[in-house]
């Protein structure tokens, strides 16, 4: 009777120090000594204590923080249920709760808890624990994690959960301490609308288990906030993003349970309050903007649905005129993050508040697509705009003689597809790297929900050129060299392919495709792996409509820097090359195409530069011995011209040295070429950076040695001693 208070209390043991606590090794201790008690005692004289252990164990193995203490609650429960066989259903809970099943947090808090709280001992106090231990614990995330479990967790004890917890959840959500009211404001929240759900499954009022008390605490939970401590917000940095994450949560989960606020003034302050969190976004941490944002969208949504459409599902066109208007004209805006948050906001707005407005919604955000000098950088709203453009589309739905103010149509499906396809364009860069990823990242699923949805609808919308171009585009991201967007790239690339509710139509060689990607392969092809990638991509090149775009591809990939991905792309295309080279109208063809993508990309250094790269492999691979023997071949001429075009004033390191290899290369095909190669290179030995001498010359020195028919015999040697005893 001494011992066992005390230990309970260690089993919940946590004190925080700076930006950790110290109470784990405590309740790990406590752990031990429940071991210890299922050994120690008679099972006869641990009867009266027997509840409180079980629950305070059970709690332990399921809500602690860290996974150490939740193992050792759960062998010192499995120890108590061998050796006193009197724990309450303890073989059931086991079963459930094993020391590798609590290894998961998440699955604890939200699986776990709800199959033990169906066990009547158990419910009251694993509720009670979470209210009085969790939903103000120091880290966030707990918090977060127990009102969800609290919202699982409420139709085990619904009566309890909205006479008891609902109750005393509501003075703390207006309280002073800022962790205890970020986890009340979420659990009343949660609470809610798991109450709300219950009533209506069982077909009862939403206000069935609340009462007028509660129905006005919840309406004033956020205007106590904002009034009590707004400006308090401000000055706490840490609480800032929570606050605008938390009321923004409360507000999705009240619309979402259906509350009797309809025509209430308390709607006009959600809807401001969802406004200023996504105004409010420069001013919070990168890591916090993108959940604030998430969350005022969601709660956006939820509101509109609820609020602001009337039983025949038309809304107030003086709200709507209002809304639209806002935040379109925050799509200009200066600071990059309200850009983001006003497109994803209009790609969740419901259809009743676009119809009509359609085309002034698809405007601004195809504007906020554009590139322009001011806002280079702002690639995370060029992304949102293209992620809320195929939203907006799914919302309004398809019609093809429709209006383009309330439907995609046959009037606005090529303005929505350029938009959309441009986004694949986009290589931006800056000091974060390939930025411009994310957008053609947001681009591909965009070009594959509103493809998807066309044809689902009305095929005959999709243009036979506009599928050649999704397609070709996707073809090029899947040949390149970040094996994010390559796999993301080739995974959408075989959901159109072997899409069949219908399939799309017009792709370009589909047989083929469906030869090389067999439908059996679609779920099991990895495509971040060069390995397993690369050899299936160069099949395309064999296909013409395709060729192009994957050769753009794996330019880049062949010539990057990435060794696994180099390795592999390079090798399937040497695999290629030798299967074309006794065909001489492929080769006619490649070479053809090859010289185009070098021409299209001159003084792209994104291309450029590895182009030269890739070449200069190519060539010192023999891949156009075909042509060697010819003399003066185009071929030949043509790349000469174009790598002269190419370094001609540069002073980029990297490409004047991947140039003179292509130049060295190109001494292996006859006629009045090689005269054209040695005085090119004769002007890079007499160039004014010492690194391109001292390369030129080594590379000259082995191009000598391989091809010792450039060079007369008689002054060979004096040539030899020059390029290797000189101090370039």
């Amino acid at each position: 009777s001494t011992v066992v208070p005390v230990i309970l209390r260690a089993l919940t043991y946590d004190e925080k120090r700076g930006a950790c606590s110290v109470g784990s090794n405590v309740r790990d201790a406590a752990c031990y000594v429940c071991w210890a008690f299922a050994r120690a005692y008679d099972p006869a004289e641990l009867i009266p204590f027997i509840n409180q252990i079980s629950s305070a164990l059970v709690i332990a193995a399921v809500f602690d923080r860290d996974v150490n203490c939740r193992r050792a609650a759960s062998a010192a429960f499995q120890e108590n249920v061998g050796r006193q066989g009197t724990f309450p259903h303890g073989i059931d809970i086991l079963t459930a709760a094993d020391y590798f099943a609590v290894g998961n947090r998440v699955n604890c808090y939200l699986t776990i808890s709800v199959y033990i709280a169906g066990f009547p001992e158990y419910t009251q106090p694993m509720i009670d624990h979470l209210v009085n231990m969790k939903i103000n614990h120091w880290d966030s995330v707990i918090r977060e994690l127990a009102t969800k479990a609290l919202h699982n967790l409420t139709p085990r004890a619904p009566d309890y959960m909205a006479n008891v917890v609902l109750p005393r959840l509501l003075p703390l959500s207006v309280g002073t301490d800022l962790h205890t009211r970020h986890g009340a404001i979420l659990a009343c929240a949660e609470i809610t609308h798991a109450l709300c759900k219950l009533a209506e499954e069982n077909n009862r009022s939403v206000t069935y288990y609340f009462n007028e008390k509660s129905l006005e605490g919840l309406k004033q939970i956020h205007q106590e906030v904002c009034s009590f401590n707004y400006k308090c917000i401000f000055q706490l940095g840490m609480f800032y993003s929570i606050y605008f994450f938390t009321v923004c949560t409360l507000i999705e989960k009240l619309s979402l349970s259906k509350m009797p606020f309809r025509g209430d003034p308390i709607i006009g302050g959600w809807q401001w309050l969802i406004n200023d969190s996504l105004r409010s976004l420069p001013l919070v941490s990168s890591g916090a903007q993108q959940h604030i944002k998430e969350s005022a969208v969601s709660a956006l949504a939820a509101l509109c649905n609820e609020y602001y459409i009337n039983e025949h599902g038309e809304a107030d066109p003086a709200l709507q005129d209002e809304l639209v208007t806002q935040y379109v004209s925050e799509l200009q805006n200066t600071e990059k993050m309200i850009r983001c948050g006003f497109s994803r906001a209009l790609g969740a707005l419901p259809r009743s508040l676009l119809k009509g407005r359609l085309q002034q919604v698809l405007e601004g955000l195809r504007k906020v697509t554009l590139i322009s000098p001011a806002d280079v950088s702002f690639a995370e709203s060029r992304r949102d705009a293209l992620i809320a453009i195929a939203k907006v589309c799914q919302t309004v739905g398809v019609k093809g003689e429709g209006s383009q103010e309330e439907y995609v149509c046959r009037a606005n499906v090529p303005h929505i597809y350029a938009t959309l396809l441009n986004g694949v364009t986009d290589y931006t860069t800056d000091s974060r790297g390939d930025v411009g990823g994310w957008v053609r990242e947001a681009a591909m699923t965009s070009l594959m929900e509103v493809t998807l949805l066309l044809v689902q609808t009305e095929t005959e919308l999709i243009d036979a050129n506009v599928c050649k171009q999704i397609m070709c585009w996707l073809a090029q991201q899947s040949a390149e060299k970040i094996d994010k967007f390559r796999a993301h790239a080739g995974s959408v690339f075989l959901t159109l392919l072997h899409f069949d509710h219908p399939p799309v139509p017009h792709i370009p060689h589909r047989e083929e495709l469906e030869k090389i990607f067999p439908r059996s392969e679609k779920e099991t092809l990895n495509w971040n792996a060069a390995s397993e990638a690369f050899p299936r991509i160069t099949q395309l090149l064999g296909l013409p409509a395709y060729q192009y775009y994957v050769l753009l591809g794996l330019s880049v990939s062949v010539g990057g820097l990435t060794e696994t991905t180099l390795r592999y792309s390079a090798q399937s295309l040497f695999d290629y090359m030798k299967k074309i080279q006794n065909d001489s109208s492929a080769m006619e063809s490649f070479c053809e195409t090859l010289l185009k993508v070098f021409e299209d990309n001159l003084r792209n250094d994104r291309v450029s530069v590895p182009l030269l790269t890739m070449l200069d492999q190519m060539l010192a691979n023999g891949c156009f011995d075909i042509f060697t023997t010819q003399e003066n071949h185009p071929f030949s001429v043509k790349l000469f011209t174009l790598c002269k075009e190419e370094i001609k004033r540069s002073k980029d390191i990297r490409k004047l040295r991947s140039s003179i290899g292509v130049f060295c290369g190109l001494i292996q095909f006859q006629g009045d070429m090689r005269e054209k190669v040695l005085f090119q290179l004769f002007l890079l030995l007499c160039h004014p950076f010492p690194v391109i001498r001292k390369t030129t010359a080594s590379q000259v020195y082995e191009m000598l040695i391989t091809y010792s028919d450039v060079v007369d015999p008689a002054v060979m040697d004096e040539v030899m001693t020059i390029l290797s005893d000189t101090n370039w």
